[in-house]
């Protein structure tokens, strides 16, 4: 039996295509993870898909990094699947451990796929030294002005206005209130 998963970060990503793919494929049924890393051990239909596979499987997957992060991960992931009987194979790869030369290839792509993320975070770190340097900091910009935050403690002191009142006011949403106004 064929089982797919497909994995993305954010909730923003789409998995379509990486769908489409083990769907072509003749996979029997797929696992879906949206917004999982894949440096995480455990994520929710990942777990499932694991415990789905029996002896005889294959597991197909779109893109190594999809099954995990680091070289190690993906090693131990392959020996965990071959002492039970169950073959890997990567679409975009071309990787079937079903083989020798599949098993040699997939270590050492699983290598390349680990140093890609090096790079990615060497390259990440470096550009936020870069703006560090010219004086910008990391992080999203503050949703809400000083000038805001002190009309709405202002408000607040004066009382008789709801917290409705006072957001509407002030142009900030309730959470935003809550977080500057401290509850009693």
């Amino acid at each position: 039996m064929l089982i797919g998963y497909a994995r993305v970060s954010t909730f923003e990503q789409d998995l379509n295509l990486q769908i489409d793919a083990l769907e072509k494929d003749g996979c029997d049924r797929i696992f879906l993870d949206k917004g999982e890393s894949g440096s995480k051990d455990s994520r929710p239909e990942w777990d499932k898909c694991l415990e789905h596979l029996r002896k005889g499987d294959t597991l197909v997957i779109w893109k190594l990094d999809r099954a995990g992060r680091s070289t190690k991960h993906l090693i131990e992931l392959s020996d965990k699947l071959e002492k039970r009987g169950i073959e890997l194979r990567s679409l975009r790869e071309q990787i079937d451990t079903s083989t020798a030369m599949g098993r040699f290839f997939f270590r050492t792509m699983a290598s390349i796929a680990e140093l890609e993320l090096d790079i990615i975070r060497e390259r990440t770190m470096a550009g936020l030294a870069a703006a560090k340097a010219r004086g910008r900091k990391g992080g999203r910009k503050k949703s809400i002005t000083k000038g805001q935050e002190l009309e709405a403690k202002r408000l607040v002191a004066a009382g008789g206005l709801s917290v409705t009142d006072i957001c509407e006011q002030v142009g900030i949403s309730r959470a935003s209130y809550y977080r500057l106004i401290p509850q009693k």
